[in-house]
């Protein structure tokens, strides 16, 4: 079976690396190149070296204050959701009546499109804030914690169900070996059930902390950088300096490679300090 396997698996595996290397590798690496290159098309690209780069963090005040938004949107938005969600597995698996329920109303919100519920939080904020004669808009501390209530709704769900596969891992008999030497529910918590669930911990931090730094489509909707471009993330700083401005498409393309690299170095350290912790179960 394994000789077999092994004759054959550049046949079956070939059309998936093809396309991804159409799809990822070749656009990507085209894309690094368009950065260091003036242009409007990919036709016409006119090489000017690190000019677009310099421009980028030179010239770009909004860029640095989009970066710093950003992060602090992350930091909030990691420990939220991966607390709720830890919480809310641990409800959900001991036995509570309607679990199955539960657990599916709680994972809906991951379902809807990020655009969708940018509009549906823009109306609760607003209508909430309205009786007080402000916006959404009026001011910038709505809407990062707009985007943080936004992100934790739809976000919680999924982490929740990675959770409560990684409690559901857990050898009973460790738990009652435990409680018989006389630990208490929150020591078996801190030192029995959370270093098992650590593989849960590593994918669900890695998911919400790329899906932080990457969110688009939900900043767009929700605030769409208002007021005076305060709640601008990354992604919609790259797409405004990309489209909106004459120009300046290589310095977008410039910033979306900075993106890439500053959100690969961030993930590939996390992943290597949570795994570093995983204890085998």
């Amino acid at each position: 079976m394994q000789k077999t396997l092994k004759k054959y698996f550049a046949f079956f595996a070939l059309p998936a690396v093809a396309a991804f290397c159409i799809s990822f590798v070749i656009p990507f690496v085209f894309g690094v190149g368009l950065s260091f290159a003036e242009f409007t098309t990919v036709s016409n690209a006119r090489y000017v070296g690190l000019q677009n780069y310099v421009k980028a963090f030179g010239e770009s005040a909004e860029f640095i204050r989009a970066l710093w938004f950003t992060v602090r949107f992350t930091v909030v938005s990691v420990v939220t959701v991966n607390a709720a969600a830890f919480f809310l597995a641990l409800l959900l698996t001991r036995g509570v009546a309607g679990t199955n329920l539960f657990r599916t109303v709680f994972f809906m919100p991951n379902l809807i499109g990020g655009i969708v519920l940018g509009y549906i939080w823009q109306l609760i904020i607003n209508g909430v804030l309205y009786p007080k004669g402000v916006t959404l808009l009026a001011d910038a501390r709505y809407g990062f914690w707009g985007m943080v209530a936004l992100m934790n709704w739809q976000m919680v769900g999924y982490m929740m169900i990675i959770y409560i596969a990684g409690l559901q891992n857990i050898p009973g008999e460790l738990i009652e070996a435990a409680a018989i030497d006389g630990s208490s529910p929150f020591q078996t918590l801190l030192r029995v059930t959370f270093p098992l669930v650590m593989p849960s911990v590593t994918i669900c931090t890695f998911l919400t902390l790329t899906n932080s730094f990457k969110m688009f489509d939900q900043n767009l909707a929700l605030t769409g950088g208002a007021p005076s471009e305060q709640t601008t993330m990354l992604a919609l700083n790259i797409y405004k300096t990309f489209y909106g401005r004459t120009g300046y498409e290589g310095v977008g393309q410039a910033k979306a490679v900075v993106f890439f690299l500053l959100v690969a170095a961030i993930a590939l350290t996390q992943l290597w300090l949570t795994r570093s912790r995983e204890v085998e179960g």
